[in-house]
């Protein structure tokens, strides 16, 4: 009688196999015949979701499977999707490693001073490169260039002099993570379709990452206090121990997970980083309007003092950032009244690197150049020449009605030239300047 039911048992077991491999063959066969495919899914509802669910991450470049994706979602958006049991495994595994390389310093004699600095970006991104590189099917002469540069890149910035007072030193060691963050972007864009839309998407995808990393470490950040204060206590004072146990693990691990988690559920932070967008933009403008009404009122000159520059540089890059996040949501749908104030935000911050630039130029004369004024120098100007552009767009837009997409192409068009930039300061600058 027990024989007779673990042989049902397994029999019942052998068919549910069976038949999720069977409609795993079905749905990929079926996925340019929309009538097959809802057919297939009234049969057995819970089947067809479920086997999509595990195919997903392999189809989805495909409109049929984009198309139930969206329908999917619309039924129960607060279903998450998690991915391949693969994947799952290759996240796990990733971040481990990413843990592991961030514990070297703790783990060989190595000076910390000078291993994080330099390798900070050999942290995450490599691995980063690889999820995407396998997403995407990165072909093999592609990866091997990408892998080459890395390499070159890691060799380069671990033979640089150890001068902590290097001016050059500093500027390679900021740019480079630019300059990879730059190799994560071509590997991302690496994929067929519109280019222009991959870079935009890419922009998109640094935005989640950004809103989901910080939600993620906020949470562990708590978690991990709630966990201390709970052993202090109980007379154990594990600080030390479990950041440098715990910690380091999920602080290495938080960009990869978060990447997995946004790139699986899209719907998770959405547009957010365009919402954050349009909410700042306005209070940026005021912001920008009353300080610099009150810099002229004060009296005071951003030429003599240095922390202007500083501000105004820090504060360069945030604008710019919002500027691409708005655009990087589809700019069409942001309407006349977003138009303008996407072009009075760009003439003030235009304003403000023109300042920048002749601050710079007005302190190199009498002291001649320094690495970092060539620097911000550069990155000014490559600022200064893309929004002045970009205000020609926008005004060609509101004045005769014009393509919105044009604004887009311009924006997605110039992170090259960024990406660029960096890799000129990280590489070119060093011996230039003879590592001063």
């Amino acid at each position: 009688m027990c024989e007779r039911k673990d042989a049902i048992c397994f029999g019942i077991v052998f068919v549910s196999i069976a038949k999720i491999f069977t409609m795993k063959e079905k749905i990929l066969q079926s996925l340019h015949e929309p009538a097959v495919l809802e057919r297939l899914y009234r049969e057995n509802k819970a089947n067809f979701r479920r086997v999509f669910d595990e195919l997903y991450p392999e189809i989805k470049d495909s409109p049929a499977a984009a198309f139930w994706n969206e329908r999917f979602r619309f039924e129960k958006k607060s279903e998450l999707h998690w991915g391949s049991s693969r994947e799952i495994i290759f996240v796990i595994v990733v971040s481990l490693l990413a843990g592991f390389i961030a514990k070297l310093p703790r783990i060989f004699p190595i000076d910390e001073d000078i291993f994080y600095p330099r390798n900070f970006g050999y942290i995450v991104f490599p691995f980063l490169l690889i999820y995407f590189g396998v997403k995407n099917k990165l072909s093999t002469a592609r990866a091997a260039w990408v892998a080459s540069v890395m390499l070159l890149a890691l060799i380069f910035i671990n033979l640089l002099p150890e001068d902590t007072t290097s001016s050059t030193l500093v500027l390679t060691c900021l740019h480079l993570i630019i300059f990879i963050w730059g190799i994560l972007g071509y590997v991302f864009t690496s994929k067929p379709g519109d280019l222009r839309r991959h870079r935009m998407e890419f922009v998109r995808y640094n935005g989640d990452l950004i809103v989901m990393g910080l939600l993620i470490i906020t949470v562990g950040g708590f978690l991990s206090a709630i966990t201390i204060g709970l052993f202090s206590l109980l007379g154990y004072r594990i600080e030390e121990f479990y950041f440098n146990n715990i910690g380091v693990f999920g602080l290495a691990a938080a960009p990869i997970v978060s990447t997995y988690l946004v790139r699986n559920n899209p719907q998770l932070v959405g547009k957010v980083s365009a919402v954050v967008a349009r909410i700042f933009i306005p209070l940026v403008i005021v912001l920008l309007s009353v300080y610099l009404f009150f810099l002229f009122y004060s009296g005071k000159s951003p030429y003599d003092e240095r922390d202007f520059l500083i501000i105004f540089n820090a504060l360069l890059l945030v604008v710019m950032a919002l500027i691409y996040f708005a655009v990087a949501e589809n700019f069409a749908t942001l309407g006349r009244t977003n138009v303008w104030l996407l072009l009075i935000l760009s003439v003030l911050t235009i304003g403000v690197s023109a300042i920048i630039l002749s601050a710079i130029g007005y302190r190199s004369w009498p002291h001649g150049v320094t690495p970092n004024r060539l620097a911000v120098l550069g990155t000014c100007g490559i600022i200064f020449v893309n929004l002045l552009k970009l205000i020609f767009r926008l005004i060609k837009i509101l004045t005769s009605r014009k393509s919105t997409d044009s604004v887009s192409v311009l924006m997605a068009a110039y992170l090259p030239v960024y990406v660029l930039w960096a890799g000129i300061v990280s590489f070119v600058f060093p011996l230039v300047f003879d590592f001063r």
